[in-house]
């Protein structure tokens, strides 16, 4: 399941979230990477459809062997840049729980709609978090917010295929179901570290955290399930590896240290690029080609997740989405 701020809210770095102020000035330097790291995330869906291991598995050996490489980075880091607060550590470890949770489900969503739309779905946390931010923390959105629901709805019926006939492996409104839990959880995964961390040069240590608190939540929940491994095969094992490397480590690394630098028009186009590039690897290494149809509907979703995340202040987006 993927996946800066597009207003005005600080948002923690564990996930790629803005922590801060933006800082005035030409975002030199921060494009590339970005862009760079959301071209790795968007390879996720694929890699775990290669994998072909069952969903927990999937999940756990995903946040287990990304923790070795992020642990000495944050220990250097901390070398550098001092300690986190312990509240601030517990609260990333939570909040990776319910990425533990999203992960999960992203696999089940991937498996029943294919890698490309599963990932266009997995951006509907921009409208849970603007609708929990409206129901209990009292931020009412813009109009243009609510303008631009019924257009994401749409999208979301045409491109999971709910007005066509499913074929065999392909089970639309399964797939829905599940992308919508994957956004839940997303969002439940934002709301939890919202606020908690401040402008700091942490960067590794927060998104280790997370990790490690996404695979003990995949560990639980897979073996309750009996959707887990210790022995995958070892074809499904390397597909496992590099995932936890380019999108993880790698691609969240890269999306945590530019986010906060570009300003609120460039991040908001990743929340385009990264599920179109997912279509594209999707139809190319997957043969997972969408129809007419559902590109239509994958482009009345991203367009109206960018405008409801350009709707308002309360509206705090991944950027991009991955899970």
């Amino acid at each position: 399941m993927p996946r800066a701020t597009v207003g005005a809210h600080p948002v923690t770095a564990a996930s790629g979230r803005r922590v801060g102020p933006r800082p005035a000035g030409r975002p030199t330097g921060a494009v590339g990477p970005a862009l760079l790291g959301a071209a790795f995330i968007s390879s996720s869906a694929v890699l775990m459809r290669l994998a072909g291991t069952a969903a927990g598995t999937t999940a756990f050996y995903r946040c287990a062997l990304a923790l070795p490489g992020l642990v000495v980075l944050a220990l250097l880091e901390q070398r550098r840049g001092g300690r986190r607060a312990v509240k601030d550590r517990a609260r990333a470890a939570v909040a990776g729980g319910f990425l533990g949770v999203d992960l999960i489900v992203w696999t089940h969503a991937i498996y029943d709609v294919g890698a490309g739309v599963a990932t266009v779905l997995g951006n509907l946390q921009v409208v849970f978090v603007a609708f929990v931010a409206w129901a209990f923390f009292h931020e009412r959105p813009r109009s243009q917010f609510l303008v631009a629901l019924p257009v994401v709805m749409l999208g979301v019926v045409l491109v999971a295929g709910l007005t066509g006939k499913s074929g065999p492996g392909y089970h639309p409104l399964a797939g829905v179901l599940y992308g919508v839990g994957t956004s839940i959880a997303y969002a439940a995964f934002i709301l939890v570290l919202r606020g908690s961390t401040k402008i700091s040069p942490h960067v590794a240590g927060p998104l280790a955290d997370a990790t490690a608190g996404a695979a003990l939540a995949a560990l639980v929940l897979g073996a309750a399930l009996g959707q887990i491994s210790f022995a995958p095969p070892l074809r499904a094992f390397g597909w496992l590896l590099l995932t936890a490397f380019t999108s993880q480590t790698v691609g969240w690394l890269l999306i945590t240290w530019s986010l906060p630098r570009l300003p609120a028009a460039l991040s908001s186009l990743l929340l385009l690029f990264q599920p179109a590039v997912a279509l594209v690897l999707a139809a190319v290494v997957l043969s997972q080609r969408p129809t007419v149809v559902q590109l239509v509907g994958a482009l009345l979703v991203c367009a109206g997740v960018l405008a409801a995340a350009r709707s308002g202040r309360s509206v705090e987006v991944s950027a991009p989405a991955e899970a």
